[in-house]
């Protein structure tokens, strides 16, 4: 990506760049899918796991092939699908959310099978865990696809952070501190939103971010320190639903 202005959104990004992150999306959503199968192999057994695969499988397929087929083919030219270089800009973005949308009911699939069959406990335990290996996994494959450097810093995490799949799902906003920190708002969660409409609590997720967050950001820089403002259960105000102080280490 050089040769021109560093993007600081999907919006800046061409047509060929949309799609190098529509594939990366593919990828991130399998070594996602992957990380779920690694640890209920590790928490409940290889014979658990691949019969869990396949309920949770067969239920991720069908969800991903429906939505893609209402937008995309499945021929395939010099290694892209063939349909992504006849799309036009707003339907490589719709792709692209469709993408970030699957990936997040691959999750969710998976959290359902394992909490159906096992509670809740066990599905929370591999849940937590799997953020340990995507969420480095995500940042990684970002600072690749940015040329961010090793030591990327609180600028190169800010870059970064809008460049997860996660961005193309939820509404957050970055808030200066001061020149050594910021803080990270979820302002609106599509997991706890529909909860919320549903006149359900709060998805009980701080111990799950409290390793995706931190992760994810030493990764991008590992002197960047994680602190948690607030996440559910923690009470929170309207405006968001969680929120991370990240800060360089001095």
């Amino acid at each position: 990506m050089s040769g021109k202005a560093a993007p600081q959104s999907f919006e800046d990004l061409s047509e060929g760049e949309l799609i190098q992150f529509i594939l990366d999306g593919f990828r991130r959503s399998l070594i996602h899918y992957g990380c779920w199968f690694r640890e209920v192999d590790y928490q409940l057994g290889t014979d658990r796991a691949i019969a869990l695969e396949k309920e949770a499988g067969d239920q991720a397929w069908s969800i991903i092939l429906k939505r893609l087929s209402k937008i995309l083919g499945f021929e395939m030219e010099g290694g892209v699908p063939k349909a992504l270089t006849s799309l036009s800009r707003e339907e490589l973005m719709e792709l692209l959310d469709g993408v970030a949308v699957n990936w997040l009911a691959s999750d969710g699939v998976w959290f359902q099978a394992v909490e159906h069959h096992h509670g809740m406990d066990a599905a929370k335990r591999c849940n937590d865990t799997c953020w340990t290996r995507f969420s480095p996994y995500e940042a990684f494959r970002i600072k690749e696809l940015l040329g961010l450097p090793s030591r990327a810093g609180l600028e190169g995490l800010q870059r970064a952070l809008a460049f997860r799949l996660y961005a193309r799902i939820n509404k957050q906003s970055i808030h200066p501190v001061d020149a050594s920190s910021f803080i990270f708002r979820m302002d609106d969660c599509r997991v706890q939103s529909a909860r919320k409409r549903k006149g359900l609590a709060d998805y009980p997720c701080k111990s799950a971010g409290m390793l995706e967050y931190p992760f994810f950001a030493r990764c991008v820089d590992d002197r960047i320190v994680t602190e948690c403002v607030g996440c559910p259960p923690d009470p929170h105000p309207e405006e968001w639903f969680c929120a991370w102080k990240f800060s360089m280490e001095t």
